[in-house]
């Protein structure tokens, strides 16, 4: 069926995915484009520090992670590991941009610039 309106579908673009326990979701270093909505379960965000692996966050249910990657594509600072097993959405650049094509100019920026500190801090 085909669709008339310019309103993205949610249900087109949003994956959702089982993990076990220990599977990685994206290593440092990977290049993004999406980010991740937790729908049950935990996900362990670390980085290498100093050759060893530093736990950053847990993020349980409800919890988004690797958001930076919609705004800048750019290489991920972290891993994100499934603790104990979940079901994750897959968040889009395609609705990231859809959602954000109505919003201020100025909040557009400002998002921008957000992430270029919090890169350059890291």
């Amino acid at each position: 069926m085909m669709k008339c309106n310019s309103e993205v579908d949610v249900a087109d673009i949003i994956e959702r995915r089982s993990f076990k326990d220990g599977e990685t979701v994206f290593r440092e270093g990977e290049l993004g484009s999406t980010a991740f909505l937790v729908q049950s379960g935990d996900v362990e965000i670390s980085r290498v520090n100093d050759g060893k692996d530093e736990v950053l966050a847990i993020i349980g249910i409800g919890g988004i992670f690797g958001e930076m990657a919609l705004i800048d594509e750019k290489p991920r600072m972290a891993t994100a590991k499934v603790k104990g097993g979940a079901t994750i959405m897959t968040i889009t650049k395609m609705m990231y941009e859809s959602k954000l094509k109505n919003s201020d100019p100025f909040i557009r920026g400002l998002l921008r610039i957000l992430v270029q500190t919090v890169r350059r801090v890291q």
